[in-house]
């Protein structure tokens, strides 16, 4: 199946486009403008493939949890190819990306992400590879860094920029469990390709409509203000 990717959830802004079996892939890192380099990111990509959006069979995004515009920016050009192509989505968490990156890597099979959620908080979960790619072991969360913990004992690799920002905490939390530590990895769309296909094989894919947004925080949407009320 011809799918093409995409993710803005984080500053890593990337898109993918797997085609008759290869893959062509766009990377930049960036603060801000996600909308305006996805688009011509996409373009680009089918200059490289010598084909056309009519070609393609599926759109994978990054479904979140990240910034909040960026998750939106990914979701909304996704759902809006997808409503105009009449095509499935394929939703996948930003932080199963991360950990998909940082199994090929570091070829390592348990992976814990914690990525910056600002606010004192990391956006958290645990993975393990299994037949090259990787399954949520227990759930996504946002919360304190003190609070996440190893689902599982045994020992894990641990990823994603919250490792450099609250190093000692959580180096603390996993102690012995922790297998080693690399904080340079991001979700990618080349990443939410090789997710994506697992998806496809077992046939879930979802509706243009389908096409949410994760944020993980209830209250993400609210004024400053109100977060400090609620």
């Amino acid at each position: 199946m011809n799918i093409l990717a995409l993710d803005t959830c984080t500053e890593c802004c990337s898109a993918a486009l797997l085609y008759q079996g290869k893959v062509y892939e766009q990377v930049v890192m960036t603060q801000r403008g996600h909308s305006d380099l996805i688009l011509g990111m996409m373009d680009t990509l089918f200059e490289q493939a010598a084909c056309s959006v009519a070609e393609v069979e599926a759109i994978a995004f990054g479904r979140g949890p990240g910034s909040f515009t960026g998750v939106r920016v990914g979701v909304g050009v996704a759902q809006g190819i997808a409503f105009a192509r009449e095509l499935p989505v394929i939703a996948i968490s930003s932080l199963a990306a991360v950990a998909q990156g940082a199994a090929d890597v570091l070829d390592f099979d348990n992976i814990a992400v914690a990525n910056d959620a600002r606010m004192g908080e990391v956006y958290s979960a645990c993975y393990r590879r299994e037949k090259g790619t990787v399954k949520l072991v227990g759930a996504e969360q946002v919360c304190p860094p003190n609070k996440f913990i190893a689902s599982e004992k045994g020992k894990w690799a641990g990823v994603g920029t919250a490792w450099g920002v609250y190093q000692d905490i959580l180096q603390q939390n996993f102690s012995d469990n922790l297998s080693q530590m690399s904080v340079e990895h991001y979700p990618t769309a080349n990443n939410i390709i090789k997710l994506a296909q697992v998806e496809v094989e077992a046939g879930r894919l979802l509706s243009a409509e389908q096409a949410i947004p994760v944020y993980l925080r209830d209250d993400v949407a609210k004024k400053k203000g109100e977060q400090k009320r609620a």
